[in-house]
């Protein structure tokens, strides 16, 4: 034991030594870790790396993370206070960081930054990094839903415009429909994951519920039409099982005549879809009821244990001062209201992005909510209790509406 730490002791002076050989630049250098999903080819990794070159006293260190291991790994790190400075979270899991005193409130910051303007971002962004009125991030990037359908399909249908309400929806895909030829009218997720709940909140919304009135009439309603989308067979039986991509999948290659997805499947439609297409906002309960859609993408985060909350605040303002690039050259959304998107020259795609610009102005944030994946997992059980029939969209959302009462202390 004696010799141990004899040896711990050898090693420290050593080390002491080395830092009082090395340059004065290196000792007064700060280090700050950020952790994203994002990989050489989107734009945490390339913004990350230009800063730290900008930026000769911050040094920074990335670390490539996995959608699934985000929440859990950050967890264990601020518990055990191992947690980077900086962290792109998905935003319905802001507000879970935030109200247990994890991440760090930076709206004194916000306040007095001349680079970052709340008043520059969509509502629905700015929202879910905001809790109990105090800032506790910057939005990353955004997305949202909205109706693709396919031009040519409609033409040889009869059908001039896409459907505005639920009810003309669900009679133009009975039109569309073409078992003869492998075609469904739609295509979208119901999923028991969060894509399902991403996909059926706006449609609970827009009927005049949410997350916390899951089983409002309106709510009930929008379940009953996709009950009926089922059950007539208007779209594919595994939408009760596949992911957004997959039911892209099936609209580019013919077998959908319309899709509910977002703008991050722009650049692949124009690659594989060979028809002409459109997209159009999502149908309302009524004509001209109440808009809504669902908002998607991360936020930028500081975590409160860092020890250098200046030097991480400063590289989020850097991140936001370079918003306008996400979309010319990462093909991401911004967040925010003020920056107007060039035109890329495919009009099909320029067409499409007035559309999703328009859709996100009624975009929500899921929550927020510190046990939103609870919430999420009520909303998908009942989702697919009703479409798999094993109980009426009323009782389904009653008994979600039950739960996530329950979970809310209601």
């Amino acid at each position: 034991m004696t010799n141990r730490f004899g040896l711990l002791g050898a090693i420290a002076l050593a080390s002491t030594a080395l830092v009082s050989l090395a340059p004065a630049i290196a000792q007064d250098e700060v280090t700050i870790t950020i952790w994203s999903l994002d990989d050489a080819n989107q734009p945490a990794l390339n913004l990350a790396r230009e800063f730290d070159e900008l930026e000769p006293g911050i040094k920074v260190e990335y670390r490539e993370i996995q959608f699934d291991d985000v929440v859990s790994e950050a967890m264990r790190a601020f518990a055990t206070g191992q947690a980077p400075d900086i962290i792109a979270v998905d935003n319905p899991e802001h507000a879970l960081f935030a109200a247990r005193g994890a991440f760090l409130d930076i709206t004194d910051m916000v306040a007095n930054s001349e680079v970052i303007d709340p008043a520059n971002y969509f509502p629905g962004p700015l929202n879910s990094v905001t809790w109990d009125g105090k800032l506790f991030g910057v939005p990353k990037a955004t997305n949202t839903i909205a109706l693709y359908y396919n031009k040519d399909l409609y033409a040889k249908a009869g059908i001039t415009e896409p459907p505005q309400t639920w009810d003309e929806l669900v009679e133009v895909s009975r039109k569309l429909t073409d078992p003869a030829n492998n075609v469904y009218g739609l295509a979208f997720s119901a999923k028991a994951s969060e894509e399902g709940t991403f996909q059926f909140l706006p449609w609970a919304q827009m009927g005049g519920g949410g997350y916390d009135n899951i089983n409002a009439p309106g709510a009930v309603k929008a379940l009953g039409i996709w009950k009926t989308i089922m059950d007539e067979k208007l779209a594919s039986p595994d939408t009760l099982t596949r992911g957004q991509w997959d039911s892209t999948g099936t609209f580019n290659s013919g077998n959908a005549a319309q899709v509910i997805s977002g703008p991050w499947e722009l650049n692949r439609m124009l690659e594989e879809a060979k028809f002409d297409w459109g997209v159009a906002l999502l149908p309302t309960e009524t004509e001209g009821g109440t808009r809504s859609s669902a908002m998607g993408d991360f936020n930028w985060a500081i975590f409160a244990s860092t020890q250098h909350p200046e030097e991480a605040f400063k590289a989020l303002e850097y991140f936001a001062s370079q918003d306008d690039r996400l979309f010319p050259e990462f093909g991401q959304l911004p967040a925010r209201s003020d920056i107007e998107l060039p035109e890329t020259g495919e009009p099909l795609k320029d067409a499409a992005l007035k559309v999703f610009l328009e859709q996100l102005q009624y975009a929500q944030a899921r929550g927020p909510h510190p046990e939103w994946p609870k919430i999420s997992k009520a909303i998908q059980d009942a989702i697919q209790q009703a479409l798999t029939g094993q109980a009426e969209p009323q009782a389904a959302l009653d008994t979600a509406a039950a739960t996530i009462s329950g979970i809310l202390g209601n």
